[in-house]
């Protein structure tokens, strides 16, 4: 899906959201993440958000809390970190068939 972070960016992501132990469970965070990158990417109003990644004020409110208790920096340096250990893995598989 466009705008997704990938299986190996969520793990690096997962432990960096708020853990909410008691009360109603919330929705699924990795849907109401893909929904906050779909706006942010797009350029979209919260209103246009698709209904597959759930209600539009879900998301809204989630992305205002999670900014509010920073946890998009560490969001953002977890993707980062991320996407570079995925890079470095690309060139170690592109150094070994060259070799090969």
């Amino acid at each position: 899906m466009r705008y997704a972070p990938t299986d190996h960016e969520w793990a690096a992501i997962r432990p960096m959201l708020p853990n909410k132990p008691r009360g109603v469970p919330r929705v699924n965070d990795r849907r109401v993440l893909n929904g906050i990158f779909w706006v942010l990417r797009s350029g979209a109003p919260w209103r246009d958000l698709p209904e597959i990644f759930g209600p539009y004020t879900t998301c809204y409110n989630r992305f205002v809390r999670w900014r509010q208790a920073g946890v998009w920096g560490k969001i953002m340096n977890a993707l980062a970190g991320a996407h570079d250990r995925g890079r470095a893995d690309d060139r170690h598989l592109q150094a070994d068939f060259c070799r090969a």
